[in-house]
């Protein structure tokens, strides 16, 4: 297959971007189907007039997209996933904004699809590793005992807990062993068990942080009193966290969500000795620590005091959402009495996938995953930053050091809402960050929106921030 009709604009430049952009059209249109075996990248450089190395890149990316798979001896084909776009149909209703768990949160028109997704907290599901993860499945489940498929321990099937024990030991500094590990069903699982057990030990008042995401705070404030506490360069400030009164603290010390700041070593000093000096409980949400870019790794608080710290983590960001895995690495008497939660409330979490998720944590697949999501992150969040700088003067960007957003305040003048609004209208989804602060904070504080770049491509994060400057310029006109 030699004659592919893919257009290119030499003068234009970015030649590998032209052709994967070529590809997706070819595939959304339905000329290209599922299947369709494409020429080497050789014999399409050399029918195209270009370098090998550009049309390398091309397929790279459109693999990396869900677009192509490439297997050895089989060739590169179109992804059997891949479909052409379908005429709109008759509209579905959506689904209630409590249950469409995937559906953004915050702010105005946040369940409404736009062509260009930059609403945060959401990270690349076609990178999900398919074969990896079935290869998992499958090896886990040549040596499983029948007997393993009966109900699990609440705490979570051993394997997997000693394997995220050396897991988060060498990569998090925790101090962690299976016996202070208790599976769960992702964060948010084990922040509405640990609440629960905290109103029952007396705790009337939890500390948050201030900004913070406000999907969190309903499963927070079911019978318990939640108070806001500001962030601030260095990050949670401590000392208006001792006014409080509260001896519990929610905190995301590795990667401050919305903000992105690190939780300095002085704060967090002074937040293990407010947790001595009260009695209290640090909940280390471990927000984005797989993702970083600029900075060495930073240890987690648990590690530091584990007898006053829960670390709290997932795979929703790193693997999926969907496998709903997640742990908390608690000291060891809380960490029995959120297994006997477990026991009295859900009877623990699927066995199979907690199998599966060992056995890819042991074999390196994990690690390797990672490696490879923070390459294709860095490259997305280099773009989104270059091109909010050049497209939207007067812009600053924030909490680039990690994560998978961008905090970015507006330039002086720009009012939020409206300009959220007129990037959705124009097909850009954005986040205002006003509903994430406190009312008493909110006025103060600065316009900014809050902008995720995993799902995105870098040629349509440029696209992207370039129709955000329009929208921004045509605000600072009035």
């Amino acid at each position: 297959m030699t004659d592919l009709h893919l257009p290119l604009d030499r003068a234009a430049g970015r030649l590998s971007a032209q052709i994967a952009a070529g590809f997706r059209a070819a595939v959304r249109s339905g000329r290209l189907t599922a299947g369709t075996r494409l020429p080497s990248s050789r014999d399409l450089a050399r029918d195209m007039d270009v370098s090998r190395g550009v049309v390398v890149a091309a397929y790279e990316q459109l693999t990396a997209e869900g677009f192509l798979v490439a297997r050895r001896g089989d060739g590169t084909r179109i992804a059997p996933l891949a479909r052409p776009d379908e005429p709109p149909g008759p509209a579905s209703p959506e689904p209630p904004a409590a249950y469409a768990a995937d559906a953004p949160q915050e702010g105005a028109g946040a369940l409404t699809p736009r062509p260009y997704d930059l609403w945060p907290g959401h990270p690349d599901l076609s990178s999900f590793p398919r074969d990896r993860w079935l290869a998992a499945a499958r090896a886990a489940l040549r040596t499983l005992p029948s007997d393993a498929l009966s109900y699990p321990d609440p705490a979570g099937v051993h394997a997997l807990r000693a394997e995220l024990a050396g897991y988060l030991s060498r990569v998090r500094a925790a101090h962690a062993d299976p016996n202070r590990l208790v599976i769960m069903n992702g964060v948010a699982h084990g922040l509405s068990a640990l609440v629960a057990l905290l109103r029952a030990d007396g705790h009337t008042t939890l500390a948050v942080e201030d900004p913070t995401s406000v999907r969190q705070l309903p499963m927070l404030e079911a019978g318990i009193r939640v108070v806001r506490v500001r962030v601030d360069a260095e990050g949670l400030n401590v000392d208006d966290l001792a006014r409080t009164g509260a001896r519990a603290v929610l905190v995301t010390p590795a990667h401050q969500y919305p903000t992105g700041v690190v939780l300095s070593a002085r704060r967090r000093a002074a937040l293990i000795a407010w947790a001595r000096g009260v009695h209290g409980l640090i909940i280390e949400d471990d927000y984005d620590a797989e993702f970083r870019y600029d900075r060495e790794p930073v240890g987690c608080l648990q590690g530091v005091d584990p007898d006053r710290v829960v670390l709290l983590g997932s795979v929703s960001k790193s693997l999926a959402p969907a496998l709903r895995l997640g742990w908390a690495v608690a000291p060891p008497v809380l960490a029995e009495r959120l297994r006997a939660h477990r026991a009295h409330t859900d009877l623990g979490s699927p066995v199979l996938e907690q199998h599966a998720l060992a056995e890819f944590i042991r074999s390196g697949g994990y690690d390797r995953h990672l490696r490879t999501m923070r390459r294709r992150y860095r490259a997305r969040r280099d773009a989104l930053a270059q091109a909010i700088h050049e497209h939207v003067p007067g812009a600053m960007v924030q909490g680039v050091s990690a994560g998978i957003h961008l905090y970015v305040e507006l330039p002086p003048g720009c009012d939020e809402e409206r300009v959220a609004d007129a990037a959705g209208r124009a097909g850009v989804a954005v986040a205002g960050a006003r509903t994430m602060w406190s009312p008493a904070r909110a006025g103060r504080a600065a316009p900014a929106l809050v902008l995720g770049y995993a799902r995105q491509s870098e040629p349509r994060l440029v696209k992207a921030a370039e129709l955000l400057g329009q929208v921004v310029a045509r605000e600072a006109r009035g």
